[in-house]
């Protein structure tokens, strides 16, 4: 498999209100990476995080952070390529689906 998926993570500094008891976004996000390299290995994975209120200013990042601020949506907003995946507290189950789903594979 030589294609890379990407794995963005939207979030920022401050817990959304609904995620007081919750690691903040730049945690979740690391443990995310921890999580995926154990299963999987140093995958095909590529991982970047954008800060909501600080998006870069390329089009698609900055289209959607905007959207996580308008759709009051909790973060942190897990997206595979394009597909959100989880929100406010990412479930591992579900990311680990949608990235097999692409074609990544569990180490033995």
């Amino acid at each position: 498999m030589g294609e890379n998926i990407e794995l963005t993570v939207y979030g920022a500094e401050v817990l959304c209100p609904s995620c007081v008891n919750l690691p903040s976004s730049k945690e979740q996000y690391e443990w995310l990476q921890a999580a995926i390299g154990r299963k999987f290995g140093e995958s095909n994975v590529t991982y970047k995080y954008i800060d909501i209120f600080n998006p870069p200013e390329e089009g698609p990042y900055k289209e959607f952070a905007e959207r996580v601020i308008e759709e009051d949506m909790f973060y942190p907003v897990v997206l595979v390529e394009d597909e959100v995946v989880g929100e406010g507290n990412p479930k591992l189950k579900t990311v680990y689906k949608a990235l097999e789903e692409r074609g990544l594979e569990p180490q033995a």
